[in-house]
């Protein structure tokens, strides 16, 4: 079974603040989860996101990930062990246990309106102005945002 994530993160410097937002669709049914931080770095929101689409997935699941940033470019030299992380540890052992028995695809791709990255992208909007004036968090997206964005 491969499971599709889509994940977005975003980041303002200025206030060092960010937030992030996974998606997925997991035997049809799809969850999401957004979040953020405050004195954060966009390589950090990224990888947040990135960990939270891939929590819990089923044992033995395959994952598409879709992102529209640069951030987790590096993530299958990573997972193959050509690139050797020298921050953020804490995260990377966090994505490379939930990579574990599994193949991650990794694509870049572009948030078409009416998207599953698009919809992604505002809860992180979203989720980052939350964090900067809340400070850090982690909720879950509605069902009913959800299943209307995602058709299901």
């Amino acid at each position: 079974m491969t499971i599709t994530v889509w994940t977005v993160s975003t980041h303002h410097a200025a206030f060092r603040c960010g937030g992030w937002a996974s998606v997925r669709l997991v035997a049809g049914e799809p969850s999401g989860v957004a979040g953020g931080e405050r004195a954060t770095t966009a390589a950090r929101m990224a990888l947040a996101g990135l960990i939270a689409g891939l929590r819990d997935l089923p044992p033995g699941a395959d994952a598409t990930v879709q992102t529209v940033g640069a951030q987790l470019m590096a993530l299958p030299g990573v997972l193959g062990g050509q690139i050797r992380p020298e921050e953020d540890l804490d995260l990377w052992a966090q994505v490379l246990t939930a990579a574990k028995g599994r193949t991650l695809t990794l694509s870049r791709a572009i948030a078409a309106p009416d998207s599953p990255l698009a919809f992604a992208g505002a809860w992180a909007d979203l989720a980052m102005d939350k964090a900067k004036s809340g400070g850090a968090f982690a909720s879950a997206i509605p069902k009913g945002n959800l299943t209307k964005a995602l058709g299901r």
